[in-house]
Parts: structure tokens; sequence; C-alpha cells
């Protein structure tokens, strides 16, 4: 079975009488000093995804930009003024977030903010729930959670060798969402999902090796988090946002003759053309 019929939530028409709030607000929070273009790629993923409106949350004392030029329906903020906010549907933390202790507090705000809605974790936002206890303790209080560690951060959050990560990589994504009662994605090769609510185990056979590219991760965020705002459930968002991640680098090697050169920057516009075609297919 294809991904398309296996995750049909994310691959359905939409209602004609749809509209912007239908599909909901995303919060992405990251994009410190010197690594702006985080959050940007992911917050570029999530329109591209079908989000009602994102807001970039820039973990910095004051905007980097006062718009991103290429993309104006992407509203900004500095993190302390989004964390205020109610009407958040889904939110994403951890790109470029930085690993200070303001962001230790922004984290901690987030967890606490974000009890009742869809919340994804990745990157430095990996990286401080395992350096700090009380962190890890508020993650696994959130009935809504979403981790997305590569090897070296999933070999953290457990106290074990990245390579005891790779020699059992079933094992390990299990042992992850089972102490955080979470969704958890081990990215690499053929990644692996597994939901801790329902003891489901998936394996994602789209993507190659162009996908090794610095905001990769970024976009792979911002795609799961758009269609969580969306009202898909975690699961669904999940399985269906790392297929879409790896078959748009499919997609755009298939264009570009291979995948040296691949840059993340191109995947959201083949994510869009993907979901829709997908769509299209299943009518």
């Amino acid at each position: 079975m294809n991904a398309p019929s296996m995750f049909p939530s994310v691959f359905m028409p939409r209602p004609l009488d749809s509209h912007k709030g239908t599909f909901g607000t995303l919060a992405i929070i990251g994009g410190s000093q010197g690594m702006s273009g985080a959050i940007v790629l992911a917050s570029t993923a999530a329109v591209y995804t079908g989000c009602g409106k994102v807001w970039a949350g820039f973990h910095q004392k004051t905007l980097p930009m006062p718009i991103i030029a290429q993309h104006p329906e992407i509203m900004l903020a500095c993190a302390h003024e989004l964390l205020i906010r109610e009407d958040i549907s889904a939110w994403v933390t951890g790109c470029g977030l930085g690993l200070d202790e303001d962001a230790v507090i922004v984290l901690e705000k987030v967890l606490s903010k974000s009890m009742n809605a869809p919340l994804l974790l990745d990157a430095d936002a990996l990286t401080l729930l395992s350096q700090r206890p009380q962190l890890s303790t508020l993650a696994q209080q959130h009935s809504h959670l979403i981790l997305t560690p590569h090897p070296t951060e999933a070999a953290r959050l457990l106290g074990i060798s990245t390579a005891d990560i790779q020699a059992d990589r079933h094992s390990a994504v299990k042992a992850i969402a089972q102490k955080y009662q979470a969704t958890v994605v081990l990215k690499g090769h053929h990644s692996l999902v597994y939901a801790f609510d329902n003891d489901t185990l998936y394996t994602n056979h789209s993507g190659n090796p162009g996908l090794a590219t610095a905001g990769s991760g970024d976009v792979l965020s911002g795609v799961i988090g758009a269609l969580c705002a969306q009202g898909i459930d975690n699961w669904q968002a999940t399985c269906a946002g790392v297929w879409l991640h790896g078959a748009a680098a499919d997609y755009l090697a298939s264009q570009i003759g291979g995948e040296i050169g691949l840059l993340s920057s191109e995947l959201p516009h083949a994510v869009r053309y993907i979901r829709n075609r997908a769509i299209q297919q299943r009518k």
C-alpha cells in the first residue's frame, strides 16, 4: 500500500467552503542569532504544505528582518511575543534555537504553553531535553509530543552511543517514544516513525542522499508541523510528512539528473507538488 492510501487525512481534497482558519495556525520558534535561516526554511515549508497561517518566532531580541521577501505570507515575531498568543493550533520548536540559558527558558515556556496542542521538538530542543532534567520532565507530561531526532540526538536522549542507536534502530525509536510517551521519527536511511499511543511502527522508503544537506531537517519540521496545524492527527501527520519530505527529494533528483547539490530551499515547492498530485490521483 502506498503512503497516500495509508494516510488518507493528508491526501483528500479541500472543502469548497474552506478559509484560512480551516487549516490552522502554526507557530515555529527558533532562529537564534546567526541561525535565522533555519526558521525561515521551516516556515516556508509550512506554507507550501498548506497551513492556513504561519508565524516565525525568532529567538532574538529584535527581528533580523522586517519581512521574508520571498514569502511575505509568513508572519514574523520575536519568540517572547509569539509565546503570549492564544490562537496557535500547533507548535514547532528547536530549529536554530541555540543552547544558551535563554533558549532553556524559551523551551520551558513552549512546553508549558502548548500542553493542549501538538508540539514538535527538533534539533537544539532535543539537545536541551537531553541536558536539562527539568525540560525532560515537562516533555514527558506533554500529551501531543512529536520528536524528530537524527541518530546522534537520539543517542543523547537515551544516554547511549550513536553506534548503539544505529545497531538497533527499531529498539531505539521505541525506547525514545516510551520514555517521552511521544510520536518519534528516527531520521536516516529508511527513517522510522513509532507512536507510543498506538504501538505502531512505520518504515519510510522515500528519499535519497540528496537530503544530506543543511536545512533538510528544518524543512521536515515545517512539513509535519503544518499538517498537525491542519487538524491531522499526530500519527498521520508525522508519517505522511516524512514520506512527503522524501518523495520531494526523489522528485527533485529526477528533475536535476541526480542527488548532488539538492538544496533544502527547493524541497517545499516539491512537497506542494507531490501532495497535490497525490490528491488528484486519489480522486
